[in-house]
């Protein structure tokens, strides 16, 4: 299982990566979408609101289920990775990558230090 150090994560199981200009970049972790199994779809209903931590942003459909997808963080979704709907498969493929799934302008940066480190998520994650 894949859990890269210069990330941050939610006990939800999204990744955080700082863009260093306000902005993050969100997806889920290669344990979560490992628990999803075949990922074959994903809707991000966000773009341009502006959402809270925990806040709802989209759905990820697998084989075996259908899950919310959450924002680990408070703040306006800027972008959403489209090319989810014609490759649902790079979730699986590249979670950390190819797989992103939304962008956000942040509301405050020092939300980012409430976030679980690579050691604290792989502790959750077991």
């Amino acid at each position: 299982m894949a859990i890269p150090a210069d990330l941050r994560y939610a006990e939800s199981h999204e990744w955080v990566r700082d863009n260093g200009d306000g902005t993050v970049t969100v997806g889920i972790t290669d344990h979560a979408q490992d628990q999803l199994g075949e990922v074959v779809f994903v809707e991000i209903q966000a773009l341009g609101q502006t959402i809270g931590a925990g806040d709802p942003v989209g759905v990820v459909e697998s084989v075996k289920s259908v899950n919310d997808v959450y924002s680990p963080i408070a703040g306006e979704v800027t972008e959403i990775n489209e090319g989810l709907g014609d490759k649902p498969e790079f979730v699986n493929e590249d979670p950390y990558g190819e797989g992103w799934m939304f962008k956000l302008k942040l509301a405050d940066a020092g939300d980012l230090a409430g976030l679980l480190d690579a050691a604290a998520y792989a502790k959750l994650a077991g």
